[in-house]
């Protein structure tokens, strides 16, 4: 068994983001994404769902045409091939994000 610490080593980049994927088991992948408030906005149009945490921070996104403004605690789900954009993001944003590929995804 390995115990890992989401808070441990989580300074984040001078620019862009950084992730790190924590694990991966059938058809799961989670990863901690440390954000730099120097990122460039690009949009993300996934085959997969994904399960979206912000730990820790602020952020603007625009989800499918929609702007969102999320902060520490929030949380978002994102079904497979919607497109999203992180428009904004504050220095150290903390997220925690879960991918789930095939069929077992769904509707939260």
């Amino acid at each position: 068994m390995k115990i890992g610490n989401l808070y441990l080593n989580a300074e984040p980049p001078d620019t862009g983001e950084v992730f790190e994927q924590l694990l991966s088991h059938r058809g799961v992948v989670i990863e901690r994404i440390l954000s730099s408030s120097r990122i460039v906005p690009g949009e993300y149009v996934q085959e997969q769902d994904e399960w979206v945490a912000l730990l820790r921070g602020e952020a603007s996104m625009l989800v499918a045409g929609e702007n969102v403004a999320l902060t520490a605690g929030d949380h978002l789900f994102l079904p497979a091939r919607t497109p999203h954009t992180v428009l904004s993001v504050s220095q150290g944003a903390l997220w925690l994000a879960v991918h789930i590929h095939g069929e077992q995804g769904g509707a939260a």
